[in-house]
């Protein structure tokens, strides 16, 4: 017998936004903030504002969208919605590619602190963290939800204590001292990692409650309160420690703490950036099986990966490959390197989401919106507009080596594309 494709609404308001909220205060704050602020010195905090503004743009176009389509395909409904089902499959390999490279990038990350706080090989951590997450995620979305917000609650307390540490501190440096005005730029094009996650509770909309309405709540709640949180750690952290010291520091925030409160301090810093690590992992490939599912669920990858466990309702094989080729790309190894991999892939997905949403004011006005972009020049929406802009720019700061990769893993998706489209001769390639 066939099994069901259908997934439990479980999540609530709080917990679909503490999960958001959780994965954007992952593993990017605590080991970036260091490289952004040799890029951007002291005014590395107007860096994280302008990333956090460019997010926030995005951010409201997908509130529209996941108010007007609430599936797990997320970016690949969104974009099939508006331009068809190629460029809509392509959207979904993008987000593929960054779930996988981030997850394995972030595993790397944890192994590295396994490693520190357990002096053992760091292998043995990136194993083990897999082996524990994949039956977590079987098991059932709320239980990895709940982990999921417990660990988020632990990420909190750490940007907390640093925020605390650096108040007596404050306006101690110039806040606006820069070692060069263009590395403002390139370090928001580098951080804007860190606010990467709030596109999660999307992709997890068809496990939420009232998700028309509780869905785009739970985006705004997130984005904004990460945006000022962020902002507070990096005026704490240049508060404390020299930007050129943080900018040679493999563990910034954990170094911020030690010289502030002492050298217990670092120890239960490192022990947060584990969690935070491990929470990051949990929840980008909780996403990404669930973009594989709706990408399964409407045909455009094998009917297999939309196959729902019959007693957990978890979409059981999508969770194993995302665990599987997260694995595999665990040799990239550099955590920068393919931070800016995985923005060079986010920012083009972000144009094609905003793109989408503008396009579809135009071929669907009629089309119910629970909740809808405000302010617009006649039809056109100013924020999704000035988000595909941003990301425009934002893209424009990457290095030629970072596009000599990303372009790479284009050519790749697009030739995956052509692939499982060639059945459909009809239909015209709109890439």
């Amino acid at each position: 017998m066939e099994e069901k494709s259908e997934l439990k609404r479980e999540l609530s308001l709080a917990e679909i936004t503490l999960i958001g909220i959780g994965n954007i205060l992952g593993a990017g704050i605590y080991v970036l903030m260091g490289k952004a602020a040799g890029l951007a010195g002291n005014f590395v905090w107007f860096s994280f504002l302008f990333a956090g503004i460019t997010a926030a743009l995005s951010a409201f176009s997908y509130m529209e969208l996941s108010s007007m389509y609430p599936r797990a395909g997320a970016e690949y409904e969104f974009v099939k919605r508006a331009f068809g089902e190629r460029m809509g499959l392509f959207a979904g390999l993008l987000v593929v590619y960054f779930v996988t490279i981030t997850s394995s990038a972030v595993a790397i990350g944890f192994g590295k602190y396994f490693s520190k706080l357990f002096e053992v090989g760091s292998s043995g951590g990136v194993i083990g963290l897999f082996l524990f997450l994949c039956p977590v995620m079987v098991y059932g979305i709320r239980e990895s939800a709940r982990l999921a917000v417990f660990i988020s609650l632990i990420e909190l307390s750490g940007l907390l204590l640093i925020i605390y540490a650096g108040l007596p501190h404050i306006g101690d440096v110039n806040y606006f001292e820069t070692p060069d005005l263009a590395g403002l730029f390139q370090a928001s094009a580098l951080i804007f990692f860190a606010f990467l996650g709030f596109e999660d509770i999307v992709r997890l909309s068809q496990e939420t409650k009232d998700a028309e309405k509780t869905t785009p709540k739970a985006l705004f709640i997130a984005i904004s309160f990460t945006v000022f949180l962020y902002v507070c750690v990096a005026v704490a952290a240049v508060s404390v420690l020299d930007f050129r010291v943080l900018g040679l520091s493999e563990v910034p925030l954990a170094d911020v703490a030690a010289v502030a409160l002492g050298n217990d301090a670092f120890v239960l810093l490192s022990w947060i950036a584990l969690f935070s690590t491990m929470n990051t992992a949990l929840v980008v490939m909780l996403g990404g099986s669930r973009i594989v599912y709706g990408m399964a669920d409407s045909g455009s990858l094998p009917k297999a990966f939309a196959r729902v466990h019959p007693r957990f309702r978890t979409p059981w094989i999508a969770i194993f490959g995302v665990v599987f080729i997260s694995f595999l790309f665990v040799l990239l190894g550099d955590i920068t390197t393919v931070a800016n991999i995985a923005n060079f892939m986010i920012f083009i997905v972000f144009f094609m989401v905003n793109i989408s949403l503008i396009k579809l004011r135009y071929t669907e006005p009629e089309r119910r919106r629970p909740f809808r972009v405000p302010f617009c020049i006649g039809r056109l929406p100013l924020f999704p507009f000035l988000g595909a802009l941003s990301a425009v720019f934002l893209f424009s700061q990457i290095s030629l080596e970072i596009m000599a990769y990303g372009f790479f893993l284009l050519a790749a998706g697009l030739i995956i594309v052509l692939l499982m489209t060639r059945k459909k001769p009809s239909e015209t390639l709109k890439i």
